[in-house]
């Protein structure tokens, strides 16, 4: 609550979403395969914002977001 977060801009002056960290993490089953989908909290002009997003792209795009936080792997 305290943490000052950047507002980035790319070179068209636009607002750039960022996530900011990892809420909450689930396994969704699909048939045969299970997926590991992680609840991410954005920075966002419209305010906070929450989306569901595949475990494994989002650790390629923001690997940092997985650094500070002790993430359960999946049974």
């Amino acid at each position: 609550m305290g943490r000052k977060y950047e507002i980035k801009v790319d070179k068209t002056l636009r607002f750039v979403e960022e996530p900011v960290e990892i809420m909450d993490r689930e396994i969704r089953k699909l048939k045969r395969r299970k997926i590991a989908l992680v609840k991410v909290r954005w920075n966002s002009k419209r305010g906070p914002e929450f989306t569901w997003e595949h475990e494994d792209q989002i650790r390629i795009k923001y690997p940092q977001l997985f650094v500070d936080r002790v993430v359960e792997p999946a049974s």
